[in-house]
């Protein structure tokens, strides 16, 4: 018996991204560049969605990205 990768239990992955806490939490292009840093790590995957969170906090906006992919290659 062979042992799978625990990332094959699911059909469809995802992670969340956000800046640090503190100075420059709120920078969008800042955290645009990290997203597209992270998918470029991922390879050729199939990304099924981005969604955009951002939560008000006392000093700066708090922004999230999550991610929904598929760890198959992309349609070209």
């Amino acid at each position: 018996m062979t042992e799978s990768d625990p990332r094959d239990k699911w059909s469809a992955f995802h992670f969340s991204l956000s800046n640090p806490s503190g100075p420059d939490q709120g920078d969008v292009p800042r955290l645009l560049r990290s997203l597209a840093d992270h998918l470029e790590q991922l390879g050729d995957v199939q990304v099924a969605d981005i969604a955009f969170q951002s939560q008000p906090t006392d000093e700066e906006d708090d922004l999230r990205f999550t991610v929904y992919y598929y760890r198959e290659p992309r349609r070209r």
